[in-house]
């Protein structure tokens, strides 16, 4: 009998009904966005490009001001009522607030129209303070917990996938306006009586909805200020995480320029609403694609490479941006904008969720969040005054004329302040030091991984095993070890540090429990000695007779260990390392994935200098480990720890065939033919 799939989880009747909610919900936001704005720069002085740049800078910071300062005393207050009344009240205010404005605008005088649409903004954004947590509350209320993850990505797909419909929506209105002969501001108006509807039609969904508690625990929310304050604490000791933070922030800091001048920029470029509907949903259309395509379409590159390279190319698009005044040319750059953004976001998310420990994860997702709000908030607020601040200015050169305004100065100054935050990132994180970034991303476009030159050819095959303590690595070294010979191999097998005389004495020195004050330099100096010493009299040698050479530890324990374990710059240790073993690279890794409370569990007898660190070292040491092996992906094996000792020793028996010599000699045969090339 076949095992049934388990069903969806919108298969749950009552989730589909909040997701649809959901749904409708988020396409009015976006729908609201648009519409505000373009009310604003109509309801401005017309040609008046300081007075369009206040108004609509206005409307941003009453949509993103209520989050900042009220969203935890909201959240506290919304955990005393019911939540499906809660949601349902929300969203019948939310359509009576909308409406309001259209009608407002549609019968008072611009002045008083724009003062309500700034203050029906901050009501609705207060409003919202309720529904959301309301909503966070209930959905793990009507879906399983192991359904949970899928019930957020489609609450994630809908948040952000709704947008390019509400601008695709907002553009086509304004079309319809435009051939019928209407007023500027009357496409914003129909727009907004949409919004209203979809609010209402959330409303309905909920009322209907059954199965939601009135309250099962809090809902509220630490203060903004708290969240960054106590992340910063947990961010800013890692400094790949530090500089994925930034990097995502510099990104963010950049998209709120865009989107702070974007109305009067298409003004300015001549272009209506339609235009405005049209750029701002090519912005999301474009992240949508950079976060499907682009990681496919440059799969073999360095994803820490990636990540800066999306960031500098998107500061430079949107230089290009501010400096050419062609409506087509500027969405189609737009897109390109929108796609870099989303590579690189897709990618820090990422690494962050790999690289952040599961318990202090949660909080630094929440400071990422909560610092992307506050540069948001402050970009938007200051794009328009600095806009309106630095007005328009007509530069002439005999036949020729450039103008310049506030809104293009704005976008340079974002798009020189992403490139050098990608530049930075390019620099701090990369894991291919000495591989030109050219050839690399010229290599990975054709679908390759770049090598810098061509492996030297000797008759020996190298074999590294790796992991933590407890993992399991010795055992099944040894276990291939034997293997090998019995397949009629000469097999040498090894181990770091100790291989040598001069190593034994250093492994001595090295392990010994009572040794607490080596520094963590002279640490890895002693194991890059040790390694030295290694190659040179037994790896080398091993290697050029045509023996397979099966060591326990390599260069990359000194990477995990004193590079994320002792918190040492990574490329020091790495450049020591290959100093010592004269750029000597295994054809193999083999990593046993063990989680260190389990291999800590194994050890038996007293533990060593090493093994006596606390967990938290040695969770460090595992997830460097797996970085290791996610950048060089050829090389590396990784092999689920926790597995039973005779699977774990045939899934790498599995590999090793296939890099070794064909046919396999027998054992009464003499070893003939040459071993795969080997780095160095």
């Amino acid at each position: 009998m076949t095992a049934r799939r388990p069903a969806h989880v919108l298969a749950n009747a009552p989730f589909r009904r909040l997701w649809l909610a959901m749904s409708v919900c988020s396409l009015g936001d976006w729908l609201n966005i648009v519409a505000l704005t373009a009310l604003a720069g109509n309801l401005a002085r017309p040609g008046d490009f300081r007075a369009q740049s206040l108004a609509v800078g206005g409307v941003f910071v009453a949509k993103m001001l209520p989050a900042i300062l009220l969203g935890p005393l909201a959240g506290a207050f919304a955990d005393r009522f019911d939540r499906r009344l809660c949601m349902v009240v929300a969203d019948l205010s939310r359509f009576a607030l909308v409406i309001s404005i259209a009608a407002v605008v549609w019968l008072a005088p611009n002045d008083v129209a724009y003062r309500w649409i700034i203050a029906a903004t901050l009501l609705v954004e207060c409003v919202n303070l309720f529904w959301v947590p309301a909503k966070d509350a209930t959905v793990p209320n009507l879906v399983p917990k192991e359904r949970l993850e899928q019930a957020n990505q489609l609450n994630l797909l809908v948040t952000y996938g709704t947008a390019p419909l509400a601008a695709a929506l907002f553009a086509a209105l304004s079309v319809v306006v435009d051939l019928l002969g209407g007023r500027p501001w009357l496409s914003g108006c129909l727009a907004l009586v949409v919004n209203a509807g979809a609010f209402l039609v959330s409303a309905a969904l909920i009322f209907t909805l059954k199965g939601i508690p009135r309250r099962n625990g809090a809902i509220s929310t630490p203060s903004v200020v708290k969240q960054i304050v106590e992340g910063w604490r947990f961010v800013g000791g890692n400094r790949l995480v530090r500089g994925l933070v930034i990097g995502m922030l510099g990104a963010f800091a950049a998209g709120g320029a865009v989107i702070g001048v974007a109305r009067i920029y298409v003004t300015a470029l001549r272009g209506g609403d339609a235009a405005y509907g049209v750029m701002f949903g090519a912005v999301f259309v474009g992240m949508a694609a950079g976060m499907f395509f682009g990681l496919r379409l440059l799969r073999g590159l360095s994803r820490r490479r990636l990540f800066g390279l999306a960031i500098t190319v998107a500061g430079l698009v949107l230089i290009a941006i501010a400096l050419i005044h062609d409506l087509v040319f500027v969405v189609m750059l737009t897109v390109l904008l929108g796609a870099c953004a989303g590579i690189a976001w897709i990618i820090g998310y990422t690494l962050i969720g790999l690289e952040v420990e599961d318990a202090i994860r949660g909080r630094t997702f929440a400071f990422l969040q909560s610092t992307a709000r506050v540069v948001l908030l402050f970009v938007v607020a200051v794009a328009n005054p600095v806009a309106a601040l630095f007005g328009s200015h007509m530069v002439r050169a005999g036949a020729f004329s450039y103008t310049f305004d506030g809104s293009n100065l704005v976008l340079v100054i974002g798009g020189v302040l992403a490139a050098v935050v990608g530049v930075l990132g390019l620099w701090h994180m990369d894991d291919r030091k000495g591989v030109p970034l050219t050839a690399d991303l010229l290599a990975a476009v054709r679908g390759e991984s770049f090598t810098p030159e061509p492996p030297e050819e000797v008759p020996g095959l190298f074999i590294a095993f790796e992991g933590g303590e407890g993992s399991g690595k010795t055992t099944q070294s040894r276990m291939i070890a034997i293997w090998l010979r019995d397949q009629g191999y000469d097999v040498v097998q090894t181990r770091e540090p100790g291989a040598t005389k001069a190593g034994m004495r250093l492994r001595a020195i090295l392990l010994d429990a009572a040794e607490k004050g080596l520094s963590a330099r002279a640490e890895a100096l002693m194991y890059a000695a040790d390694r030295a010493e290694h190659v040179e009299k037994v790896i080398r040698p091993a290697l050029h007779r045509g023996s397979v050479v099966v060591s326990d530890r390599y260069v990359d324990s000194s990477l995990a260990y004193q590079g994320a374990g002792r918190a040492l710059d990574p490329e020091d240790v790495s450049k020591v390392n290959a100093w010592a073993t004269g750029g000597l690279v295994p054809h193999l890794t083999v990593l046993i994935d063990t989680p260190p409370e389990v291999g800590l569990r194994r050890l038996g007898g007293a533990a060593d200098r090493i093994e006596s660190e606390p967990l938290e070292f040695h969770e460090r040491v595992r997830k460097e480990f797996r970085a290791l092996a996610a950048a060089s992906p050829d090389r590396y094996l990784v092999v689920d720890g926790t597995l039973a000792q005779e699977e774990i020793t045939r899934l790498i028996q599995d590999r090793i065939r296939e890099i070794l010599p064909d046919p396999v000699p027998r054992e009464a045969e003499d070893i003939t033919g040459t071993m795969p090339a080997i780095r160095e």
